[in-house]
């Protein structure tokens, strides 16, 4: 058998995944298994937190791989982008005994063809999006399944949602073109912009990707963009050309219509904003003016769903909204915060790209006005680093300290420009003084371990997995704090 053909037909369907601990794959298999499906995988040894995500969803599965833990009963294997049948033995092994092998992102496409499906895109922002429409489906109970790609903690540290099978919203990835596997009849656009320099050759190539996946979109489809975004603007506008039978729905602060983002204000510890179209305030409690254009664009999705649903919007309707954005408590590694101690915040975030990590920044030092903003950030990818080498700089300068390490390397890539984590050191000394590399992440614990003083904020930064130093200090500083007493 290939993929089920129904979500009936996924009930006791014996799925194996290769990779599964990856963030995406886990989501996926934590969706499947909800769906009815017998689940088991693979991974290397290597800890990541969707080891205790699996672990208690109950989903077996084996470290390190072997032609022997592929489970006799499997009718499909599933693999993350990592992994490919010519070199895992698993992969091989399933194509030797002649069981249908597909990747993540034609899985999930295959997946979206069982639902009204809506994917959610962008270089930035995808995953923080679809946090909010999860969190927000659940306030509304309405009937669609979310998939995000991280776990959300008002989910009770989950990354899916299933309520009903119905609608289904996921996460859809631009990379190599993966989410033109994806059947969507309504999409957002958080924002386009030149990233995997390793694939895409600009912005107009990015720009391009981003359009394909807007014309899969079949009639009366819709898109939701920021029009605050040049290249999601620019996707719009094309569309507009292209596909005339296609709905637009702008928001953010330059959009028109009802999702036109005013008064937006921050203060600490909370970011409120208006919107042309309905009554009263909104707030959140996660920095960042970016966060609150993701909260919108979630609700904007919902609501269309909502007028789809029940063809309107009830004033419990939009109190549930505002109540699941502002009990949104964010999703692992954005702007998460790991504990306090010794008077210093610990926090951990993604941002990976300049954009995203120059934002973050900037939302921190409005939510945390009184806080001296030290950031660790760790580079990730070769490419990346070597052809936005000066954007980063720029984009850290805006920390107070800046601690940097090497280069966190991809299983896709070789070093092939001889970029290393000190190039990146010295292009960001360009642009501030307060900047120290340390080549190994853990090298740089006793040293944070001295500086760090109230009211500090200290947050890892980055793909790679220098989160490892945060959660290290904040435990050594609570150890520190309880020998006080």
């Amino acid at each position: 058998m290939s993929f089920p053909e129904s979500i009936s037909s996924l009930k006791g369907c014996p799925i194996y995944m290769v990779g599964i601990k990856g963030t995406g794959m886990a989501a996926l298999a934590e969706l499947l298994l909800q769906l009815g499906a017998k689940v088991e995988g693979s991974d290397t040894t290597e800890k990541f937190y969707t080891d205790e995500i699996l672990l208690s969803l109950g989903i077996p599965y084996s470290e390190g791989f072997n032609e022997q833990n592929l489970i006799p009963r499997a009718k499909l294997v599933i693999h993350s982008a990592a992994y490919n049948p010519d070199e895992n033995p698993e992969l091989k092994e399933a194509l030797s005994r002649g069981i249908p092998i597909i990747s993540y992102p034609e899985a999930l496409g295959h997946l979206s063809k069982l639902f009204d499906s809506s994917g959610i895109s962008g270089v930035h922002g995808k995953t923080t999006t679809a946090a909010f429409a999860a969190t927000i489906c659940t306030k509304l109970d309405l009937p669609a399944s979310v998939l995000v790609g991280s776990a959300v903690t008002g989910l009770k540290n989950r990354c899916t949602t299933v309520r009903g099978d119905k609608y289904f919203i996921a996460e859809t990835c631009e990379y190599r073109r993966h989410f033109l596997f994806f059947k969507p009849k309504r999409i957002i656009i958080t924002n386009v912009e030149y990233d995997h320099p390793d694939y895409f050759t600009g912005f107009e190539n990015t720009l391009d990707t981003f359009t394909s996946y807007a014309e899969t979109l079949p009639k009366g489809g819709e898109i939701i963009y920021c029009e605050d975004d040049r290249g999601a603007s620019l996707v719009a506008e094309r569309i507009t050309e292209q596909r005339p039978d296609i709905g637009l729905i702008p928001y953010g602060e330059k959009a028109g219509g009802e999702y036109r983002v005013r008064e937006i204000s921050v203060e600490p510890g909370r970011t409120r904003f208006s919107l042309d179209g309905f009554k009263g305030e909104f707030s959140l409690r996660i920095p960042g003016k970016h966060t609150a254009f993701n909260a919108v664009a979630a609700m904007a999705l919902v609501c269309s769903l909502l007028k789809k649903e029940k063809g309107e919007i009830t004033e419990n309707d939009l109190q549930a909204i505002r109540a699941g954005i502002d009990e949104f408590r964010g999703s692992k590694r954005r702007s998460e915060i790991i504990g306090e101690a010794g008077g210093v915040l610990f926090m951990d975030d993604y941002a990976h790209h300049p954009t995203a990590i120059r934002k973050t920044i900037e939302g921190l030092k409005e939510f945390y006005p009184h806080k001296r903003i030290v950031v660790d950030f760790m580079s990730h990818t070769y490419s990346r680093t070597c052809t936005l080498l000066e954007d980063f700089g720029k984009s850290l300068q805006s920390a107070d300290e800046v601690i940097l390490h090497k280069i966190y390397a991809s299983a896709r890539e070789q070093n092939r420009k001889s970029i290393s984590g000190w190039d990146l050191y010295t292009a960001t000394r360009k642009y501030m003084v307060n900047v120290s590399y340390y080549h190994e992440v853990m090298d740089a614990l006793d040293y944070c371990l001295e500086s760090l003083n109230s009211p500090d904020l200290f947050i890892t930064m980055g793909a790679g997995d220098n989160w490892r130093l945060g959660y290290e200090l904040h435990h050594r500083m609570l150890e520190k704090e309880k020998g006080r007493r």
